[in-house]
């Protein structure tokens, strides 16, 4: 018996599925209020969301959006800055960035159940290792290929 893929977001999409999830909504209730695409809160954050957006995502590809809300998904390409915004907005905390070339990664401080999530949702091409001698933080970077 095949395993069923994982929905894939773009990482857009998944920043505003957290944004979202941190109103405290249940996942019947984001998953209503966003294929009705009325009583979508105007964002008032950083990042200035638009969830009309995500709405038109959610009417193009249903079953995807749901999947994802119901049983997590997997970002389809991520970058640095994306990881760090990602984290900043799923688990309310502010990681490090780190961008010099070559060198280019994020550092945060994470639960076990925080590592695991980040784990899932990250997409191919990204790794996370414990940060020597911090217990509990953890270092994201691109998986070097030689």
């Amino acid at each position: 018996m095949a395993v069923p893929e994982q929905a894939r977001l773009s990482q857009w999409d998944a920043l505003m599925v957290e944004g979202l999830r941190r109103l405290g909504w249940t996942d019947d209730e984001l998953i209503e209020r966003v294929k009705r695409g009325t009583d979508l809160p105007k964002d008032e954050s950083v990042f200035q969301f638009n969830y009309g957006e995500l709405a038109a995502f959610a009417a193009r590809e249903p079953e995807t959006f749901e999947a994802a809300v119901r049983e997590g998904y997997r970002i389809k390409y991520n970058t640095v800055r994306g990881i760090r915004s990602w984290i900043a907005v799923a688990f309310g905390k502010e990681p490090k960035l780190e961008l010099e070339e070559g060198r280019e990664a994020v550092t945060a401080e994470l639960t076990p159940a925080e590592k695991e999530r980040l784990e899932s949702v990250l997409s191919f091409g990204w790794a996370i290792a414990s940060v020597p001698g911090e217990a509990g933080v953890y270092r994201v970077e691109p998986v070097k290929r030689y």
